[in-house]
């Protein structure tokens, strides 16, 4: 049997709009109690006000502006009333304004899209305290910061040549900066995480949150946090559980660029992640775990700066990629991936799982994993040097010998 296609718009404009009333009651009795006379209309108000808006503009576009319009000088009275009362909200004229399009969706657009919205609006209404303590505690800089780089994403970056133009650099201007955008974003989504969303939650969640953001910059914080407090089992598990969580952020990135050697990577690399989770949560369920607040890490990534300065790196590492795999071959591109690995290993690595060089897709995948065993001997290194012998010798020993394992699994290839 076919349903009248008007009668279904009609009756999911009116079943949503009546749900949106009734959210709003349950957010007027929720964030302001019995102030009723702040607040416009109820559920059966919003009910009409979604289905005038459907009846209005099936007639005519012209009659559904022209209530719209009285819909808000009645509005423009009732904010009137309420500014006398010093009230400034137009919160609810913004919903109202929501429901009376709920006709013209129902009629435009599939279901979804109505659900969608009706999803949105609860989300918004209920997330009040969250969003208010966002905008509270987000330092405005960020903002900024933020704001530019997506300027530099959304506008520079379609703009760039896809094309390899730059003498000497087998990669276009655009993949190179698409590699800063994917690498930064990585970064700063871990970093606002662990900033805004798991604040003082812990010494473990920051080496895992940390671990996406930089594992190398939270095993520095985190080992100077052990050197002040003293040994402590949660810390040291917090140092392993980071590095393990540099293995999946390496398997990502590899994927978003190369998923050939992703999949190459993604074993051993998820044995190594593994491993080391399991032996970080040893550290956790120590009988003698302390948990206390910590240290954020407070160095935003996102920079324009430090987004430079890493495409710089990154066409120097393909440069030297580049030359020492034309002039000293494959052993010469091991040793380099070595020394690679003291450093910051994302442009390195980039540069092999974009770069065009005169080695075989094997060497390749050696290279990626010997850097990243390398870097887990450096990180190693800043945990005894910032975190003292017997403090974070153990976490030390462990992320050590996941480099170690790293290195010999790559070297076995």
């Amino acid at each position: 049997m076919n349903i009248n296609t008007d009668l279904v718009n009609l009756i999911v404009t009116v079943v949503f709009s009546f749900l949106v009333g009734l959210e709003v009651k349950t957010y007027r009795i929720q964030f302001h109690g019995d102030s009723a006379k702040y607040f416009f209309g109820s559920a059966r108000t919003f009910t009409f006000v979604g289905l005038i808006g459907y009846i209005f503009y099936k007639i005519d576009i012209i009659m559904y502006l022209a209530i719209l319009i009285g819909l808000t000088l009645l509005y423009a009275l009732f904010y009137y009333q309420k500014l006398l009362n010093h009230k400034q909200s137009i919160l609810l004229y913004l919903v109202m304004l929501i429901v009376y399009s709920l006709g013209p969706l129902s009629v435009k657009f599939p279901i979804w899209m109505i659900s969608l919205i009706f999803v949105l609006v609860v989300f918004v209404l209920n997330a009040k305290k969250s969003i208010h303590k966002i905008t509270t505690d987000f330092n405005p800089y960020e903002f900024e910061i933020l704001s530019k780089m997506l300027l530099l994403s959304a506008v520079i970056l379609p703009l760039l040549p896809n094309k390899d133009v730059i003498p000497y650099i087998p990669i276009s201007p655009f993949k190179i900066w698409l590699a800063v955008v994917v690498v930064s974003g990585i970064s700063y989504g871990g970093y606002i995480a662990q900033k805004y969303f798991f604040p003082h939650k812990g010494y473990f969640l920051t080496g895992i949150i940390g671990g996406i953001y930089s594992s190398t910059a939270t095993t520095v914080v985190l080992s100077r946090k052990a050197k002040k407090t003293g040994r402590n089992p949660v810390i040291e598990g917090a140092i392993i559980v980071a590095t393990s969580i540099m293995y999946i952020r390496l398997i990502v990135v590899a994927a978003i660029f190369n998923f050939e050697i992703a999949k190459s990577i993604a074993l051993p690399f998820a044995i190594f992640s593994l491993i080391g989770i399991v032996v970080s949560l040893f550290f956790l369920y120590s009988k003698k775990n302390r948990d206390e607040s910590h240290d954020i890490i407070d160095a935003n990534p996102l920079e324009l700066g430090t987004a430079f300065i890493f495409a710089a790196l990154f066409i120097v590492m393909m440069l030297l990629t580049q030359y020492i795999t034309n002039e000293f071959g494959s052993m010469g591109l091991k040793i380099f991936s070595f020394i690679a690995g003291f450093t910051d290993i994302d442009p390195f690595v980039l540069s092999l799982l974009t770069g065009k060089f005169s080695v075989s897709f094997k060497e390749i995948v050696v290279a990626v994993m010997v850097a990243a065993g390398s870097n887990n001997l450096l990180k190693a290194t800043y945990a005894l040097w910032f975190g003292g012998w017997r403090n974070t010798l153990k976490s030390a020993l462990w992320v050590a010998l996941l480099g170690v394992f790293t290195i010999t699994w790559a070297l076995m290839l």
